[in-house]
């Protein structure tokens, strides 16, 4: 412990500036919790804690970290200090002794799992599985590495080699497995119906509302009160019109244009007002946060709000009279807003298109069924939404454009065809204007007029990318031969620059994904720091109230802010916000994990029909136990294991992401073309396996066993 004076004396300080620093250094370390101001005015360390709490995340390899509860610091716990632990359970960590040499960047702190304070889940998705004396459940998830013991009288009538949920009922002592019952039986494993629920199981997806939900739902009126017909601007006779997918059925946008005298424009973007129906502090309102987002499957939708509401009430459905909120924007020829309108309002689309119908337009093919006026307008909005790309990429904007698979099916269900999505004019039309009203909302919603604090928001973040990851990107497109300048920080024009170079190259595709990983996620928060890779300061979501649950929060916020919040219900919400944006992006991670995991079902189940067919494909990822190869249009992935490199002894050379042949010097790098055979599917563990095809290929190897834990 020591007093100021004695640090300064032993720090040598000497003129009154050198002592005002360790002051504002002391206060600094003091207000970060770092270290503690004791009696008569000393500081000193704080001391460690031995024992800290957090959630135990496991990888597919087998390792363990705990990410203690409040802070991004990991403890990294070796196997045999896990215990009973396993992916997801909040635990107790007792800390070891950290070594007395000084740790290297990237070192975690270890340490022992004492206790499972809550388990991450009560039931698991496996596959049944009869040994000699009895039955097993395996997980479907690698990272859960403990089997599920099943007693006869607990099958629920389920049958060897079927997907089914098993309740844990006790999860073992010592080295003895977990038991449990199964409590739902899904179908032959492998199927692709049941591998499906497999994954709206595991990721624990909601597929039917609670009965007072839909009861709140189907309560709701059809028609809408005169009374607030009359309350809002009424936009019914003007050109409003839907840009969606063929497939969609809940239209939460629809847009306007009109030109004004002196030749700037006025854009209205039109969002179903989901805010009217959907009140604060309701059962529909609650079940809408706990879900925070709708979930997309190839061939299904998990929705957010009841279909009653996303599909019908809501959907701003062509010749029907809707309740919309809308962003007026009036911009010059070149894009630049000069000023907005934000109201209520009630429209009528007055035609619904699909992309491909506005692209046909677009391209200069003919619709007669489309009037004059319509026809004008979407030419019209193409040459508005072509200079805001342009203003938007000149401010540095990234415009990352990963591939989309795209399915179609049998009558049974089946994928039959996958298709790679084209990004079109159209789509770039709508996302401008969607971005746009994103940007002058964020702006609007959070401006504080002659008041010292900022308005309570909810804002879409993005910070910065880690130094360290931008560093190693460098490394990685340098092999390609192209440059990503460091110099002064990666600012996003420069990230920008190096995505418009590869363009259309054959590595596009795989250095934008490096590029993504690159980056940091992008988040809600009540804190407003910018999003870095739009290159905006200030944006939210607004534009998708029936998918969304920030979205119908911003209007929510909008709508209070227009009449006047009282201060008392403005710290009440200041207080709310931060749990709303940490449940949505929680639960928006778990939906892209969850439609991942569906789209990987559906390529596997189409590689089914095409073992020992041959593919050309892109080398996508290089690891020590094999590459990952890209399939050219499907976007199938799968992977060739260094067992089935046989014409050779392969080396990984970490630094230039390449397997090297120790004889022959055969190279296989992130990024080559190369041309395989699909030699193995295997549905359950939702794996592919590739070999290469040069010249005479070796015969297929048997289909490995299934794994065991």
């Amino acid at each position: 412990m020591f007093k100021k004076s004695e640090l300064e004396r032993r720090l040598s300080l000497k003129t009154e500036e050198e002592r005002e620093a360790l002051r504002a250094a002391l206060h600094r370390l003091q207000e970060a919790d770092q270290i503690n101001r004791v009696k008569n005015g000393r500081f000193g360390h704080r001391a460690v804690a031995q024992l800290v709490v957090g959630k135990l995340a496991m990888t597919k390899q087998g390792l363990g970290f705990v990410t203690v509860d409040g802070t991004d610091e990991q403890v990294f716990i070796p196997p045999r200090f896990r215990g009973m632990a396993v992916h997801g359970d909040t635990v107790e960590v007792s800390l070891f002794a950290q070594p007395t040499r000084q740790q290297e960047e990237g070192d975690k702190p270890e340490g022992e799992i004492t206790r499972v304070i809550e388990r991450g889940r009560t039931d698991l998705v496996g596959t049944l599985e009869k040994s000699k004396n009895f039955f097993v459940v395996i997980p479907d998830d690698r990272r859960i590495a403990r089997d599920v013991m099943v007693a006869q009288g607990a099958l629920n009538n389920a049958k060897p080699g079927e997907k089914v949920i098993v309740q844990i009922e006790t999860w073992g002592v010592g080295h003895l497995s977990p038991e449990g019952r199964i409590v739902e039986v899904l179908g032959r494993a492998g199927e692709v119906s049941a591998e499906i629920k497999s994954v709206v199981s595991e990721f624990k997806l909601p597929l039917h509302f609670p009965r007072e939900v839909s009861e709140e739902a189907e309560r709701l009126p059809d028609v809408i009160p005169h009374e607030e017909i009359v309350r809002r601007l009424d936009f019914r006779q003007q050109y409003c019109i839907t840009i969606d997918p063929e497939d969609a059925k809940d239209f939460d946008d629809a847009v306007s244009l009109e030109w004004l005298p002196g030749g700037n424009l006025r854009l209205g973007v039109h969002i179903a007002d989901v805010s009217y129906y959907v009140k604060e502090g309701t059962v529909l309102d609650r079940e809408a946060l706990q879900r925070s987002t709708s979930v997309y499957f190839p061939n299904m939708v998990i929705p957010m709000l009841p279909e009653r509401l996303s599909n019908i009430i809501c959907s701003l459905r062509p010749n029907e009279d809707r309740l919309a909120y809308s962003v007026f924007m009036t911009l010059t020829s070149k894009g630049v807003v000069t000023e907005h309108e934000i109201c209520e309002t009630v429209i009528c689309s007055k035609r619904r298109f699909t992309y491909e119908e506005v692209e046909h337009i677009l391209s200069g093919g003919e619709d007669s069924s489309v009037p004059a006026p319509i026809l004008e307008r979407l030419h019209a909005m193409q040459e508005l939404a072509s200079n805001l790309t342009k203003k938007r990429m000149k401010e540095g904007s990234i415009d990352f454009d990963s591939a989309e698979a795209k399915f179609r099916f049998g009558d049974e269900g089946e994928p039959t065809e996958i298709i790679k999505k084209v990004r079109l004019k159209s789509h770039r039309l709508v996302e401008e204007f969607m971005l746009l009203a994103n940007q002058v909302v964020a702006k609007h919603g959070g401006q504080a007029k002659k008041e010292e604090q900022q308005r309570p928001f909810l804002y879409r973040i993005h910070d910065s990318p880690d130094p360290d990851r931008v560093r190693e990107l460098a490394v990685f497109v340098a092999q390609f031969g192209y440059k990503l300048s460091l110099e002064g920080g990666v600012r996003s024009k420069q990230l920008q620059h190096l995505l418009e170079q590869i363009k259309g190259t054959e590595v596009e595709n795989v250095i934008n994904e490096v590029a993504l990983r690159s980056m940091a996620k992008a988040i809600y928060s009540d804190q407003n720091i910018g999003h870095y890779g739009l290159a905006f300061d200030h944006y939210s979501h607004f534009t998708s109230p029936i998918r969304r649950y920030p979205d119908l929060i911003v209007h929510r916020l909008l709508k209070e802010y227009a009449v006047g919040m009282p201060l008392r219900r403005r710290e009440e919400i200041r207080t709310r916000l931060p749990a709303i944006a940490k449940q949505s992006s929680a639960m928006e991670r778990v939906a892209m994990e969850a439609e991942r995991a569906a789209v990987k079902v559906m390529q596997v189940e189409y590689m089914k029909r095409h073992l020992g067919d041959e593919f050309e494909g892109l080398i996508s990822g290089v690891m020590r136990f094999g590459v990952f190869i890209e399939i050219n249009d499907l976007l199938v992935e799968g992977m060739i294991h260094v067992r089935d490199l046989e014409d050779d002894y392969y080396l990984y050379d970490e630094k230039s992401y390449a397997l090297i042949g120790q004889r022959k010097g055969k190279r296989y790098r992130l990024g080559d073309t190369v041309k395989v055979k699909v030699i193995r599917v295997n549905a359950e563990e939702r794996e592919i396996d590739f070999a290469m095809v040069t010249g005479e290929t070796a015969p297929p190897r048997r289909a490995s066993q299934r794994r065991r834990r």
